[in-house]
């Protein structure tokens, strides 16, 4: 998730006897280590650090996974009259799509996720983004709309590829989630997301020896794709190599 800076918010000084930091980006450091903190500090910062407290306050919020308040703060940065020009406040809808997404309200975050793309409708990360939400609500068809315009400006992103395989997958179109899982293989050889979707379109063929022995590479790994490919593999009649990760 996106939570690092990524808007040039203004940034006010205040003396660093008042505050255990000195500017913006001193809060959005203690953020990252201390977020309890500053929080405490964002606030006594208050009005005199303005948008630069209240995004600093949204990031020790996720921090410290207070996730819904987080992506209120961030909604109302995003609506505020002078928050910075259009792609700053895009950034902030988008950040608290995230924030939603984190919560488990992907309804939230998809109409964040829309008003993001309000402001720059071209934006790759933001239409994955909002596919994800869209996965979530099952709306599939939006979904891989999404991904297939994010597709269009980067055709080498092997992530996107399995992510529209998989809405593909759920729309029954299964000879373009192959081919964007072939895509994804040719560009990321062995990428773990990928032989877990590609696994799931072997099971749902019939394969089932085949989707055990993309499980089987996937779940040598760490991570989501890893977690998933052993998860799946529980669900699947014994093998007699078990899987562990390295």
């Amino acid at each position: 998730m996106k939570y690092a800076v990524a808007v040039a918010l203004l940034i006010v000084a205040v003396p660093a006897a008042a505050l255990p930091f000195a500017d913006y980006s001193g809060c959005v450091q203690l953020a990252k280590t201390r977020p309890a903190e500053a929080l405490r500090a964002a606030g006594e910062w208050g009005d005199e650090g303005g948008a630069s407290a209240g995004h600093c306050a949204a990031l020790a919020l996720t921090a410290l996974k207070r996730y819904p308040e987080a992506a209120a703060k961030l909604e109302q940065l995003a609506r505020a009259p002078h928050i910075g020009d259009f792609r700053e406040r895009a950034v902030l809808w988008d950040q608290a799509g995230n924030a939603w997404l984190l919560a488990g309200k992907p309804d939230k975050a998809a109409a964040d996720f829309s008003a993001a793309l309000a402001q720059v409708p071209n934006d790759a990360d933001m239409r994955a983004d909002r596919a994800r939400a869209r996965a979530l609500l099952a709306d599939w068809g939006g979904a891989e709309a999404d991904l297939s315009v994010a597709l269009a400006q980067d055709s080498n992103r092997a992530d996107l590829l399995v992510l529209r395989a998989s809405a593909r997958q759920a729309l029954n179109r299964m000879n373009e989630a192959a081919t964007d899982i072939v895509r994804a293989l040719t560009l990321y050889p062995g990428y773990p997301p990928a032989l877990v979707e590609r696994g799931r379109m072997k099971l749902t063929a019939g394969d089932v020896n085949g989707a055990r022995k993309d499980w089987q590479t996937a779940a040598k790994g760490h991570g989501e794709a890893a977690t998933a490919a052993r998860n799946y593999l529980s669900k699947l009649a014994p093998d007699k190599k078990p899987i562990s990760a390295k």
